[in-house]
């Protein structure tokens, strides 16, 4: 076996030799955990007694090991936290994010549906009021269509009836003709007729027409004369008393007085005439002119 050096007590490992095998431990020490296994160099003998142990920083080396040990593990475990706090931040972040879209979407929802009630609510309004309206259209057409009837009716009522013709005294008869000749008449004869009646029978307008004369007529005494509707004039004389007014409209069969025997009479009767005018002299046969009129005499 050969050797580099003279024999005998092996040299102090120099400097750089120490460092590398303080190195090489450490770098042992830390891959593998042994410690042993760095401290046997120093361990070889020269002849027959032995060196003293030389100081191979193993120490040095174990505690720097730990220290780094603990570090790496210090670190790796802050690392750690710090990624499950990150994820737990980030977890937290997007569980903010899920709840703010879902009250967000809750409440676009409630916007929504509170929106298409108030939608049908005022349709449902406008419909009621729609219905109302027309409702209340139809109640007035209604109410114009029974008027518009009503006075139709009135109307189809009252022609016949102010066309209608009726008889002076009511159930009365005729005691002297027209005509009739006499010492009793100023003109020689009879100007119209007398119908048989005791004092305070009821008189009536033969027909519809309008008062011109009402009150004392001389020879006639009380008398009442109407213009008729057609035009004519009728005269209603000895009247014991007159119940209607001049420029009054009278309708067939209304009361105008009550028969008597004033004036130029014999008795009581009333005295009717029929007339082309308010004159006296423009008479025409009251028979004649009442039975025109489908007065039955």
């Amino acid at each position: 076996m050969a050797f580099t050096s003279a024999p005998g007590r092996h040299r102090r490992p120099g400097r750089f030799a120490r460092s590398s095998a303080n190195v090489a431990g450490i770098a042992t020490i830390a891959a593998t955990g042994v410690v042993a296994g760095i401290a046997a160099p120093a361990m070889a003998a020269s002849g027959g007694g032995q060196e003293p142990l030389q100081d191979t920083g193993l120490r040095h080396a174990v505690a720097l090991d730990d220290s780094i040990a603990y570090d790496i593990g210090a670190q790796a475990d802050s690392q750690h936290s710090a990624a499950e706090q990150a994820a737990a931040e980030q977890q937290a972040e997007q569980d903010a994010r899920e709840q703010a879209a879902k009250r967000a979407a809750e409440v676009k929802k409630k916007a929504e549906e509170t929106k298409r009630k108030a939608a049908a609510e005022a349709a449902k309004e406008k419909a009621a009021a729609k219905k109302k309206e027309a409702a209340e259209a139809s109640a007035v057409q209604e109410r114009e269509v029974a008027d518009v009837s009503q006075t139709r009716a009135a109307r189809s009522t009252e022609r016949p009836t102010l066309s209608a013709y009726v008889s002076p005294i009511a159930g009365g008869y005729v005691s002297t003709q027209y005509q009739a000749s006499g010492g009793n008449w100023s003109s020689g004869s009879h100007t119209g007729i007398d119908f048989h009646a005791g004092t305070g029978t009821s008189v009536h307008a033969v027909g519809a027409g309008t008062v011109v004369e009402a009150g004392w007529g001389g020879a006639y005494g009380n008398n009442v004369i109407i213009k008729m509707n057609d035009g004519t004039y009728t005269q209603y004389g000895h009247l014991s008393s007159v119940g209607v007014s001049v420029g009054q409209t009278v309708s067939p069969g209304q009361q105008i007085g009550l028969s008597g025997s004033t004036g130029n009479s014999t008795g009581p009767h009333l005295h009717f005439e029929a007339r082309t005018s308010a004159e006296y002299g423009s008479d025409i046969d009251p028979v004649a002119y009442l039975r025109s009129h489908g007065v039955s005499i």
